[in-house]
């Protein structure tokens, strides 16, 4: 399969490689070259309010990767404004998975909620200098008065409020004195911008809601806006990196940066997020799915989410691999989900060792291989890496999968048939004379006969063009196989007919079990993440979960080849 394309650019010298698109990387050099600044700190601000997708590894990567590059630091910040969709669990596994994709923050982890003192001292600041002022309107009032993109807004009739007032009610609304959504404070800027971010926005919120590190102590609650650039200042950001639905944001960013005493002046960066089509990275919509039991949860291997590639058998270098290769730039766009798998492909063709398992077993019987005996037949773990060797016993009974065998083969075919022969790989030519079958007419075993001149060599007089896969029936394991497909079967899943949703495009072939699998005895003591290449079949990995040793179960990570666009 060639390469996909990916989003380069040519390199200086004559013949090198095209390297990868990164605008930031000569800005972050220019910087450091001027002596604007002396080193580079970057941040990664998630909300914890789910898990990871496939989108914020990109801006993992970004953040994390700058900062290695050019020997700065990377903070791992969580942006935890909102208590009432915000959980441990999703604090637990954003760690997880950062540390999983290899990277790891400078110094503590930091969240936004221990600025909140500062903060609320800085929104007091604000209220002083005649920047900002509490709102009686409603939610829907406010929506109405704040215009639209072609129509300026409307100052709120409270705007005009006096510097006390606003102090004493602000002061009352921490007290706890007001209802959740009584009152706001708001930025004092401009109704009529063209701008829709700079329409007095809101900087506090009532929210009566327990808060996973402060507990009680607040009930009022900055928003993003507010938060995000004061606690970049805070930490001494000097590249505050996110993606293009910010840009708009960015003349806020820096009027709260110019309006208050900030003991530093971040800059704002924006590039383009990840869109993969065949998948749904909106945390809303993957709750969703979560919550509605379309998935098994949060890690389900058919998510987009970091955790359920993981357990599907994806590994963290595929990822990083991916997230170079398609560049950081301002063009949105949306990339296939072959680069994606090309990326695990790629990584596990190089990486992952061999193995054979069949995955619908059909017994087979030598009848001219001497009863009792058994040879211990070596394998290659790696066709060209030097992995070692795994042991196979051959006997007189074996499995094959059952796709292997056709008593009526089509034209071409070139794996097993009635009175034709195939090689068994790493093993000898075997003939079919004989299949045995049910009541009901089901083949349930075959009887062959092996030729023993064939061990290691070609048969004499006679070409054999087949080699299929198999595994002893005494030792082999017995193992579950999930055979697991891309969870859409649209490549745009929020692209529906007569007024559907994203859940009318749910691929329903995206998952299915095997079980009573066989696979060669070498698999038996699989540790779970562990990734094979089961040889005909795909790249497979031990599940993280269910797998354990003795009885594995395998998830299928992706097929050999790209069979999407066939």
């Amino acid at each position: 399969m060639s390469k996909p394309t990916a989003d380069t650019a040519p390199n200086a010298a004559k013949g090198a490689p095209a390297v990868p698109v990164n605008f930031l990387r000569p800005i972050v050099q220019a910087d450091l070259d001027s002596g604007k600044h002396s080193s580079i700190v970057t941040r990664f601000p998630p909300e914890p309010n789910g898990y990871l997708h496939i989108g914020h590894a990109k801006s993992i990567c970004v953040n994390f990767g700058l900062a290695q590059e050019f020997g700065g630091a990377c903070h791992l910040r969580f942006d935890d404004t909102n208590p009432a969709k915000e959980d441990q669990e999703y604090i637990d596994a954003i760690q997880e998975d950062v540390k999983w994709l290899g990277f790891q923050w400078t110094g503590p982890v930091r969240y936004a909620s221990e600025y909140f003192d500062q903060l609320h001292d800085w929104a007091v600041d604000l209220i002083k200098s005649g920047n900002a002022y509490v709102c009686d309107l409603t939610p829907e009032q406010a929506r109405e008065y704040r215009g639209s993109l072609t129509e300026p807004g409307r100052n709120s009739p409270f705007r005009e409020r006096g510097v006390e007032e606003n102090l004493d009610l602000f002061a009352r609304m921490k007290a706890g004195e007001f209802k959740d959504g009584e009152r706001v404070l708001r930025a004092r800027i401009d109704m009529a911008s063209p701008n829709m971010n700079l329409r007095d926005p809101i900087l506090y919120r009532i929210r009566h809601a327990h808060h996973h590190q402060t507990g009680d102590k607040w009930c009022i609650y900055p928003n993003y806006d507010f938060t995000h650039g004061q606690s970049d200042a805070i930490e001494g950001i000097t590249h505050s990196i996110c993606t293009l639905e910010f840009e708009s944001h960015r003349p806020l960013y820096e009027w709260f940066l110019d309006k208050l005493p900030v003991p530093a002046t971040p800059r704002q960066y924006e590039f383009s997020r990840l869109n993969l089509n065949y998948t749904i990275t909106s945390k809303r919509k993957l709750k969703q799915l979560v919550d509605e039991q379309h998935v098994e949860g949060w890690d389900d291997p058919r998510m987009s989410t970091l955790s359920g590639f993981r357990r599907r058998g994806y590994t963290p270098a595929s990822i990083r691999n991916f997230c170079e290769m398609i560049g950081t730039n301002r063009s949105d766009g949306v990339v296939d989900m072959s680069m994606l798998e090309f990326s695990i492909r790629d990584d596990l063709d190089r990486n992952a060792p061999r193995a054979m398992c069949v995955l619908r077993p059909l017994k087979v019987v030598i009848s001219n291989y001497p009863e009792g005996q058994v040879e211990q037949l070596e394998l290659p773990r790696h066709p060209k890496e030097d992995m070692g060797v795994r042991v196979l016993p051959f006997a007189r009974e074996l499995y094959i999968d059952r796709d292997d065998f056709m008593e009526e083969p089509p034209k071409g075919y070139k794996r097993l048939e009635p009175a034709g022969e195939v090689r068994l790989r790493g093993s000898y030519v075997i003939r079919a004379d004989e299949a045995i079958k049910d009541a009901d007419g089901n083949i349930v075993e075959l009887r062959c006969s092996y030729d023993p001149d064939t061990l290691g060599k070609n048969p004499e007089g006679r070409k054999v063009k087949g080699v299929i896969h198999w595994v002893p029936a005494d030792g082999s394991v017995e193992c579950e196989v999930r055979l697991y497909d891309r969870l859409f079967k649209a490549a745009n899943p929020e692209k529906t007919a007569d007024g559907g949703t994203f859940l009318d495009n749910i691929n329903p072939d995206s998952l299915q079990v095997l079980r009573g699998c066989r696979a060669e005895p070498s698999l038996g003591n699989a540790q779970p993440e562990d990734r094979f290449q089961f040889e005909r079949e795909g790249y497979f990995c031990a599940d993280l979960k269910d797998s354990r040793p003795g009885q594995p179960v395998f998830n299928r990570t992706v097929s050999l080849r790209d069979s999407w666009g066939s």
